[in-house]
């Protein structure tokens, strides 16, 4: 008789604002999603991995990550900012905030997974941490340590260190400053002119 061993089921949600703002805020790079699928799912089975972003409406900018994110193997879900109010000085004050959605998905999913790994450090999810593993999932967690909540970490039956994974980080993109002079480059073709 042979017995078949059977890979733990995994889903990963990440929280793409939440790494984002962290890498940038923390360290100047850029998160590298695939090297964060990669981690969740090396010797598991993938069930579902979901990104969750959050952009303002009409922006375009936003396009070629998202693509990038699908190509990647990650379920995109997306939300528009919305207006919040604004305040006494004229600022406006824009909300987009995925942690019921998330929580919602971790739900749904919940009896087809083994183990849940988080992408966020929102002390916000605790509590779902906590009745997942009360259903007898693992919870694993990947962010940054300076920008985790510790109940968070606490929680969690593991906790990763975003910059401690080989490759999660990139350098930031810069953005050219405008009206910035292109430095001068040689000629090609050997003119000496």
């Amino acid at each position: 008789m042979q017995y078949v061993v059977q890979r733990p089921r995994v889903g990963l949600f990440v929280d793409t604002q939440n790494l984002y703002h962290s890498a940038r805020d923390l360290l100047e790079r850029t998160v590298n999603f695939e090297t964060i699928l990669n981690v969740a799912t090396e010797g598991r089975e993938l069930v579902h991995a979901i990104s969750y972003t959050v952009e303002r409406e009409g922006e375009a900018t936003a396009r070629p990550f998202i693509y990038k994110l699908s190509a990647l193997g990650y379920k995109v879900r997306r939300m528009n900012l919305t207006l919040h109010h604004v305040t006494d000085g004229g600022k406006a004050i824009y909300e987009g905030n995925w942690d019921m959605g998330i929580v919602a998905d971790m739900v749904r999913l919940m009896d087809h997974l083994d183990i849940v790994v988080l992408g966020s450090g929102d002390g916000d999810y605790t509590e779902i941490v906590e009745v997942l593993q009360e259903r007898g999932k693992r919870v694993e967690v990947i962010a940054f340590r300076e920008h985790t909540a510790q109940k968070l970490i606490d929680a969690a039956d593991r906790f990763m260190h975003l910059p401690d994974l080989e490759g999660a980080l990139m350098p930031a993109r810069v953005k050219p400053v405008p009206n910035t002079p292109v430095p001068n480059t040689p000629k090609q073709g050997g003119d000496d002119a």
